[in-house]
Parts: C-alpha cells; structure tokens; sequence
C-alpha cells in the first residue's frame, strides 16, 4: 500500500483548524463590537507555505523505517507540517508566522499493532523519540513534535488503524485508534447505534486521542465521559503489551484501565479500544432558557444534578459570554427589541443563557425534558424555546474556526477549563475571572472574559473559559503566557483541576504536581520507568 499525505484524506490546514477550503468568518456587525470593545487590531493572515521555516530533519535509523516498510515513511516537508503539533495557540501563532519550534524527522503510519510494537523496539534501541499523532487537535501541546534528549523523533500517526468490531449483544464496540469521530459514528450507526461522544474537536479527533485525555464530550451528563464508556483498552509500550480484560468490572486490583486512560502518549501507544455503545437516538430536543443570573443558572443545574434529572446536554454561559453570543449572533434591531420584549413580559431584564438537550427514544425524551423543564421553572428560568437549542446544535463544533478568524484579524484567543466542588465553585470561578483581567490589565490591553458550565455532576461541574484581547505583535507568546499563567495560578490556588477534559500536554505538565502530589509524581515516575525505559515516549508531556 502507498501511503501518502494525500491517500490519508481530511488533514487539517497546517495553520488553523478544519478543511483548508473552509472559514468561519465574523458578521460585520460582530467586528464593528469587536473594534468597540477592544479596539481596532491589525489584520494577521498567515504566511505562506513555502515561508514556512521546518527545522532540519535529522536522519531516521534504517531500523526505525524498517519496522513499517518504506512506503508507509513520509518525510516530505507537508507531512512534517502537518504533525508539527496540535492546535494550542502557541501551536497555531507559530505555524502562522512560519517559525515552527519542532517538527517530527519523519511520520511513520503503522497499519497493526505488530507494527507499532516494532516501531517501539527499534525506537528505543536507537534513541528515537516518539509522538503517537491522532487528529491533531491537542490544545495544550499534547502533539508537539519534542525530541528530548534523542537524536531524533517521529511523529507516529495512526490513520490506517481504523478497524471496527460492533457486538450488539454486548452493546460494545472494538473500535481501532485512528478512527474519527465521525467515522466511528457513522460505522456504529449502520447498526443503529451510537458512541455518544461529540466534543467539539469531534470531526477530526480520534477514538485514540479520546482515550488518551480523557476527553469529555458535549452531552457527557447523558452518555458519560469517555473514560466512563472504555470497558478495555490495550496499549503497546516499549516494555510490551498492556490489555485489560473485555468485561464490565472487575475487583483485581487498581484498574489498569484507568493508567492507560488518560496517559497521552506519555507510555505507550493505544492500538485498540472497546468502548460501550447504546441505541442511536430517534429524538433530539434542545431548547434554551434565560437564568437570572450565573449564580441562580448554577443552582439550578446543581438542583438538576441532584434529582438526577440533567438533560443530556446542560450549558450555562455567565452574563459576558451571554452578551457576547447574542451579540454575535446576530440579534440587532427589531429582533433584539423583541426578544427583550420577551424576557420583561416574564419578568426579567436579562441573565444568563442556558441550553439544554435531552436525546433518545422519544416517549423517553419526553418523560425527561417534563421533570427537567419543571425543576427549571420552578427555579425561575424562563423558556425561549427551541430556537436558541437549534441554534447551537447547528454551531456546536464552530468554535475553533471561529478562533481561526480572530487570529487573522488580530485578536489573541485563547480557551482553558477546570473544575471544582458546588461548594467551592463560585470561588473558582471568580477567582479565574479576576486573574485574567488583573493579567489583562498589567499587559495594558483591554479584554473579553467569557465562561461557561458544560460538564455538571452530583458533586460539583466544570468551568470553560474564552478570553479574547488584541494581539501584541511581536510578543504574541509572552502575552499568552502571562495570562494562562495567571488563569492557572489562580486554578492550583482554589484547589481546583488544572484540567477537566483538555489534558495535560505540554502546558499544564508544570501544574501536575499541585494536581497528584509529590508521592503521586513518583507514582508516574515509577510507571514510565517500567513501561519506557528509554524515555523515548512523547517526550515533555504529562509529567514535569
């Protein structure tokens, strides 16, 4: 088999996110709120290709290219770009201006997990680094091409990888690593049946990249995280092969399962995945509702944790990035006076919007939304029907394209999440807010602090962050960093999550061990020590 760049359809553009041919771009009147706000920016398109400065490949061992045959070895200039790294500001800020800090020496596509076993071998015999490379879409630095100490390092992408088994007794699915999102979707679904996991990096994330960060997709409160629907998992790693049993629980023992889950890399390479699946829904419903405010919006999804009656979907924004979003939505003149109109007919002058979904059989819909929709009433929110629920269901995986086109108008934007207790949650939230605009201040620019709450349990629920400010050209990277280091700062002193569903990556490694411990550090340690030896395994990721 030939394997190209090319054979392997659907890569991302090299400097931003999706299809190269596809944009997102601002409405007019949202820019002129833009210039409003935060004043007007100097447009930034990205360089050229043939601008674009690649380090100097070093040469891969014969062993290495070995392992996988010469036609599944890309050393082309593209390929290299295209697994550079993930898709984090400082990612997408150098690709942009064409000076790239890593890039793989060569992309080796393993078609087995022979071969990966292969790779892993010759690897470590000859101090080769290596980067297991999915979609791309790490946020924190997940995919950067390090090579550490080694004399060089591949990017191992695991594309042609993309077997699925279904066992519709079980309700189970086997599902290879480098299968998509969309393609496991639509595989599951000639069955009839469905993962239920959509971040929103979902069109180009993998079942394998899912697995190894813990992702956490947009209706989780109703099909549960991705760690909560692996029922085995096996990993290659230098040291051998790592599989847990195919069955629904077991008492022997810490769960293994739970290593693997969530090890980004950083301890071997994830071949195969089962995951539990469940019946495609023959309805969806989603509708929107106003809060009177954060507060009263977080109490009331808490109630609903509580009655364990959360809609499958459950998003509330804060007031900023409520205004921000009808805003941009578009709600200017009649339809604003309108909808206005609306909320005082019902007693309320503004708030906080909260969408909401519920998905499956529709009797059961049905039955759900009733308890959901009495328990937001009684607690003061006010329906706005569907429409709003339509709305961002049909915008639910724009966000990334829409931070593309920020960044070519001039505009930082960045994104981060945590998590906290309910009892704590108002603490961690404004303590996260006022970082990043007493960092906001000191840099001297003015800015846009949005949250939201997307992932609620019993005990406590996440918070999601967008922060947009204009660029400072030439200390693009310094400005990021002032105000992520402010925002996690604050996170580790609130003793919340340095990450609820990003992962660690390259950028919150320096937070983990407020996040484990020094034992639990150790712990880690001592488990990459065992599995890779060599330490030739994504190399700066995870751990300090």
């Amino acid at each position: 088999m030939n394997v190209s760049a090319e054979g392997l359809a659907g890569h991302m553009k090299w400097w931003g996110w999706g299809e190269p041919d596809k944009r997102n771009e601002l409405a007019d009147g949202a820019k002129a709120m833009l210039r409003e706000e935060l004043g007007a920016a100097e447009p930034v398109e990205p360089v050229a290709k043939e601008d674009v400065r690649l380090p100097g490949a070093q040469e891969i061992p014969q062993a290495v290219r070995s392992a996988v045959g010469a036609d599944a070895v890309l050393t082309g200039d593209e390929d290299r770009l295209l697994r550079s790294g993930g898709k984090s500001y400082p990612d997408l800020h150098r690709a942009r201006t064409g000076a790239l800090e890593t890039a793989p020496d060569a992309v080796l596509l393993p078609a087995s997990a022979g071969e990966v076993a292969s790779v892993l071998a010759a690897c470590a015999a000859e101090s080769v680094a290596v980067v297991p490379f999915g979609g791309g879409t790490s946020v924190v630095g997940g995919v950067d091409a390090v090579r550490g100490s080694h004399r060089a390092v591949i990017a191992l992408d695991l594309a042609r990888m993309r077997d699925c088994e279904v066992d519709r007794v079980s309700m189970t699915a086997r599902l290879g690593p480098g299968l998509r999102g969309p393609a496991a979707e639509a595989a599951l679904l000639e069955n009839g049946l469905t993962i239920g996991h959509f971040p929103q990096s979902f069109e180009f994330a993998t079942i394998g990249g899912f697995a190894a960060t813990r992702s956490a997709g947009q209706a989780s409160a109703g099909y549960g995280r991705f760690d909560e629907l692996v029922t085995a998992i096996e990993m290659v790693s230098p040291s051998g092969t790592l599989r847990t049993l195919d069955t629904p629980h077991t008492a022997a023992g810490p769960a293994l399962r739970e290593v693997v889950v969530g090890s980004e890399g950083t301890l071997g390479v994830i071949t195969d995945v089962t995951v539990r699946v469940r019946p495609a829904p023959r309805k969806k419903h989603y509708r929107g509702w106003m809060a009177e405010d954060f507060e009263a919006g977080a109490e009331i999804v808490r109630e609903l944790a509580h009655a364990d009656a959360l809609p499958d979907v459950t998003r509330l924004s804060d007031p900023e990035e409520t205004r921000i979003s009808l805003a941009m939505s578009g709600m200017e003149g009649f339809k604003k006076s309108a909808f206005e109109s609306y909320l005082r007919m019902r007693g309320r002058t503004g708030g906080c919007m909260l969408i909401t979904g519920w998905e499956g059989e529709a009797e059961d819909v049905e039955r759900r939304r009733g308890i959901s929709s009495r328990i937001l009433r009684s607690n003061g929110a006010v329906s706005l029907g569907t429409a709003p629920g339509k709305a961002w269901a049909h915008g639910r995986f724009e966000g990334p394209y829409l931070r593309d086109e920020l960044m070519s108008l001039g505009y930082f934007v960045e994104t981060l999440e945590t998590s906290h207790t309910w009892s704590r949650y108002h603490e961690l939230y404004n303590a996260v807010r006022g970082a990043l605009r007493g960092a906001m201040e000191a840099a001297g620019t003015p800015g846009i602090v949005m949250c939201h709450l997307s992932h609620a349990y019993r005990d406590g629920a996440s918070l999601y962050y967008t922060f947009i400010a204009p660029s400072k050209p030439g200390a693009e990277l310094e400005h990021w960093r002032a105000l992520k280091s402010a925002a996690c700062d604050a996170i580790v002193a609130t003793d919340g999550t340095i990450t609820h569903h990003h992962a660690v990556g390259r950028d919150h490694a320096p937070y983990m061990q407020a996040e484990v411990g020094e034992v639990g550090l150790e712990a880690l340690r001592a488990l990459k020590e065992r599995l890779d030896p060599a330490g030739i395994m994504n190399p700066g990721k995870l751990l300090p």
